[in-house]
């Protein structure tokens, strides 16, 4: 069974940005989506992982058609199977580091890893106000708090934007530890062709469709 499969998906705003896309991500499979800026990447990742509907066509997760899912059903794949990793980090401000993972912790009922912390760079500075952190401090407990949920799916949309490229390719290497260890996949979307080309399928979103390289 893949973890994620879409058919046929077309999406439109002023203009049409993508038709007839098929896509499919199995267990320990990584994806990376490139193309120029304005070509639908994110568009297309935010369809992947249920924060936008097509046009249309479909995406199944788990085997299910999401379209005919129950709202309570799909809410929980959403809380419990479903990882996203944005540029920017979306954390509570007025919480503590380690504050913002308990949450994840608490909704997911799941513990915080200690060895996730000490190898994104974070484990010391964990009690500090997520305002005093460093851009890429935060990045990576923006990571840390997505991964401590233990999702199925990774939907990742240019992780590394504000970390120097040691750093990104450390938690690159996370990520695919991450993947192989849990059997779970991730789709990646990004600028950085060395990047994508880590991974073990590598897509160009170019002239409305989707093509593999």
């Amino acid at each position: 069974m893949n973890l994620l499969t879409a058919q046929n998906l077309s999406h439109s705003f002023e203009y049409e940005l993508f038709s007839n896309i098929d896509i499919e991500l199995k267990e320990k499979d990584s994806i990376a989506i490139i193309g120029m800026s304005g070509s639908g990447k994110s568009t297309l990742l935010n369809i992947l992982s249920t924060l936008l509907e097509p046009e249309q066509g479909s995406v199944s997760l788990f085997g299910e058609d999401v379209q005919t899912m129950s709202t309570k059903k799909l809410s929980k794949i959403k809380r419990d199977s479903l990882g996203l990793v944005f540029q920017s980090h979306y954390l509570f401000k007025g919480l503590s580091a380690l504050e913002n993972l308990e949450v994840a912790s608490i909704l997911s009922d799941q513990n915080i890893d200690d060895d996730l912390l000490k190898r994104l760079g974070i484990y010391e500075p964990i009690n500090q106000k997520v305002t005093e952190l460093s851009g890429g401090q935060q990045q990576r407990v923006s990571i840390a708090r997505v991964l401590t949920k233990r999702p199925k799916v990774l939907f990742v949309d240019e992780p590394t934007g504000n970390l120097d490229k040691n750093t990104a390719n450390e938690v690159m290497d996370l990520f695919f530890d991450y993947i192989d260890t849990n059997s779970a996949g991730m789709i990646l979307v990004t600028h950085d062709e060395e990047l994508a080309h880590r991974c073990k399928h590598v897509y160009r979103l170019e002239d409305k469709k989707l093509i593999k390289l």
